[in-house]
């Protein structure tokens, strides 16, 4: 380290974790490139997925809070460049190519019924022949969806009304026997197998242990959070806190991470041992709901004093801020609440409504918000 951390101010602990997550580097002047994006992702080790579209698809945000105006186009093509892939790296998630054998342990429990998820596992023991041969099908004639193969005889109904021939799919892309080579228009995945997925150097990359790949991840964890508790460093790539917390001492002992007390948390935290506080800032964006940054709430409420829940699913007449809503981050703080909406077919960006926070005045963030607003607007081809 470039100096000793063993204790940290609330501001600092936010100062290294803004760094950590990207917000340590001014955006590109102009339009950032494909090469901007790849740093990004690699430094921030996961991009949540989701669906909701109401605005832009979730994981498109964090790159533009970071980098500004951007190709929309630049997930798909880092996947199409073999540089990412996907998998259930925090929620859905994707994810850097390199790090696909830390996960391999997660996909090998899965097939050997040690981890359930979703029905899944329970769906192969029931039905391994009609699996098997969803697996042999995609083998044979390449890149598939669920929709190709659909066993459907009625309509569907709900957005988790699976057919047979989803859930297998789902099961296979879960164990790794298949993979998401990509989304369709309909944000649909299309299924493949890791030989036509992946790099020849992922593939041929020896697979970790159990043991050692949990605390890789760990490690990627810590770096890219700043600084965070033993459940942080669990939750950001999804791990059980009681699981994890003997390979965090085993960090600490081999020197990789660092205890350090941070003011106003009941918990001790972690550094790594790189850690350094940031010598400037450029921490003023609209944050996806889905932001590594905030989506561990707790951790809002520790760093950030922010109390923030997603009403989505929560009926319209007791929503308190409105259906999609961005935090709004103004000089590393969060200031406010903001409630988009692309109206595509008018190419209009709607803002629903603006929420400051407790003792923050609206005029104080007016410029800032204003500014982010304009960009996010061109940046989707909209007006204001």
């Amino acid at each position: 380290m470039a100096q000793r951390l063993d204790s940290l101010s609330i501001a600092d602990a936010r100062a290294l974790a803004l760094a950590a997550q990207g917000f340590d580097t001014a955006r590109p002047k102009t339009k950032a490139t494909q090469r901007h994006v790849d740093a990004l992702i690699s430094r921030l080790g996961v991009i949540q997925i989701d669906s909701v579209n109401v605005l832009v698809r979730s994981q498109e945000l964090p790159l533009f809070s970071r980098l500004g105006n951007h190709n929309r186009n630049a997930i798909p093509k880092a996947t199409e460049q073999q540089k990412l892939f996907e998998y259930w790296g925090h929620e859905a998630a994707h994810l850097p190519v390199e790090i696909h054998p830390l996960f391999r342990w997660k996909m090998e429990a899965a097939r050997l019924g040690k981890a359930k998820h979703w029905g899944l596992t329970s769906f192969y023991d029931d039905n391994k022949a009609f699996v098997k041969r969803m697996l042999k099908h995609v083998e044979k004639n390449g890149p598939t969806t669920s929709r190709e193969l659909s066993t459907r005889t009625e309509k569907k109904g709900t957005w988790w009304d699976w057919d047979e021939a989803k859930v297998a799919l789902e099961y296979l892309f879960l164990t790794g026997q298949l993979m998401s080579r990509g989304r369709g228009t309909d944000f649909a995945r299309i299924y493949d197998t890791p030989e036509r997925v992946l790099p020849e150097d992922v593939l041929k990359a020896p697979t970790p242990s159990e043991h050692d790949a949990r605390k890789q991840l760990l490690v990627r964890s810590a770096i890219a959070q700043g600084v965070a508790t033993a459940s942080d460093l669990a939750d950001y790539y999804r791990q059980k806190p009681a699981t994890v917390k003997p390979l965090i001492a085993e960090l600490v002992e081999e020197g990789e991470l660092r205890v350090v007390a941070v003011d106003g948390w009941t918990e001790k935290a972690f550094v790594h041992r790189g850690a350094k506080l940031p010598k400037q800032l450029h921490a003023t964006a609209l944050l996806s709901p889905f932001d590594s940054l905030v989506w561990c709430r707790p951790r809002n409420e520790r760093l950030f004093d922010f109390h923030y829940r997603i009403e989505i699913y929560t009926p319209k007449e007791k929503r308190k801020f409105g259906y999609y809503v961005l935090p709004f981050m103004m000089n590393g703080e969060m200031v406010g609440r903001v409630d988009l909406k692309a109206d595509r077919s008018n190419s209009k960006l709607l803002v629903h409504s603006v929420h400051t926070e407790k003792g923050v005045k609206r005029s104080t963030i007016n410029d800032a918000l204003n500014n982010e607003l304009r960009t996010m607007a061109s940046w989707l081809d909209c007006s204001l």
